[in-house]
């Protein structure tokens, strides 16, 4: 019990730290999106656009043509994104989730070189697997020795990224570089003195480019093209690595939010910890996102060639206090970690998150 006060007592002080009002944060992001511009003329344009600024006293609806000036700025038809302007204490401010995230427009530039959260940020002190892969095997490396390991044990992950360059192209296209961590933690194994049983590094570098074309259902926002890289630092036999080029498209319609990621191995030189990866791993994933008032409901599927493998997994975000929400993760299927990649299992977490 002292560890999983111990893990929630640190997720609260994080949350603390990182909590701000939604409308003090939307405020925020304009007034650091007009800091950044060199030309006065356009800077006092930004200022005056915050809403507030209105001579006529109702909110000023800033276009949302990504990173052009104020005087360049034309209307976009958004797609139910009216919505967000329905109530009269809604600012033009409030973008779509995925324009504030990935700095669509002039509004939400955040400029270089500052830490952003990239994938989720969560903590689960309970994680529940119906089948703990005990003695991990590859084709090339064989299996490694068996050992015990208990159903329950705690996950988290940690998550970030920072933009290097801005409009490769005109005004469009940013260079982002990210880092993330995910670790399997046998919290309750005291037999073993409590050993974390993997952990994945994931490093990576992508574009994004702004593509807003309205296809009628939905809105196709956005489109990264990246390099990742995955590995869980193991020597053999439980060495587990591979590199990945991808394309993620992103589309939206109000409340909902689809992403669609096709990637490609790239072969690495040298001898191949896991060649037959790509059967249990697949060739992409899809992500479906609703966010409502209060929950956030996500379903990700990973396709495979091979019968019944890929995977799926559901998420439910609720609020508690700040930028704290109690999440339920549940996995099924192959590779829930890169060691299990070629191993079939359910998982059931529960536990808190900070970013969703």
């Amino acid at each position: 019990m002292n560890r999983i006060a111990l893990i929630f007592a640190l997720s609260g002080l994080a949350s603390a730290a990182w909590a701000q009002d939604p409308t003090t944060l939307l405020a925020q992001e304009a007034v650091d999106a007009c800091r950044i511009l060199e030309d006065a003329h356009e800077r006092l344009a930004c200022y005056d656009a915050i809403p507030g600024a209105s001579v006529t006293g109702d909110p000023v609806e800033l276009r949302e043509t990504p990173h052009a000036s104020a005087s360049d700025r034309t209307a976009e038809d958004a797609p139910s994104d009216s919505a967000l302007f329905a109530a009269p204490h809604q600012t033009p401010l409030q973008r779509s989730r995925m324009t504030r995230r990935w700095e669509l427009d002039d509004a939400t530039n955040g400029g270089r070189f500052r830490v952003r959260s990239h994938n989720p940020v969560y903590v689960l002190p309970a994680r529940y697997s119906t089948r703990p892969n005990e003695q991990p095997e590859s084709s090339t490396l064989g299996a490694a020795p068996s050992r015990p390991l208990e159903s329950i044990e705690a996950k988290f992950q940690i998550s970030l990224k920072t933009k290097l360059a801005d409009n490769l192209i005109g005004n469009n296209g940013d260079v982002w570089v990210g880092y993330t961590q995910q670790s399997n933690w046998q919290a309750y194994d005291d037999d073993d003195s409590e050993p974390f049983r993997e952990t994945n590094y994931s490093p990576e570098i992508w574009t994004t480019w702004r593509t807003g074309l309205n296809l009628g259902v939905m809105r196709w926002r956005m489109v990264n093209l990246g390099f990742m890289h995955q590995s869980n630092g193991q020597s053999d036999p439980v060495s587990r690595s591979w590199n990945r080029i991808y394309a993620t498209l992103g589309f939206e319609r109000g409340d909902w939010e689809l992403f669609v990621r096709p990637w490609l191995r790239v072969e690495a030189p040298g001898p191949d910890d896991n060649p037959d990866i790509e059967k249990f791993l697949g060739h992409g994933d899809v992500r479906l996102v609703w966010r409502g008032a209060r929950h956030d409901v996500g379903i990700t599927g990973r396709w495979a060639s091979g019968h019944n493998r890929g995977a799926l997994q559901f998420d439910w975000h609720y609020p508690l206090i700040g930028d704290l929400k109690a999440y339920l993760q549940v996995f099924t299927g192959y590779g829930e970690s890169l060691i299990d990649y070629n191993h079939r299992q359910t998982t059931i977490g529960l536990g808190v998150s900070l970013v969703q």
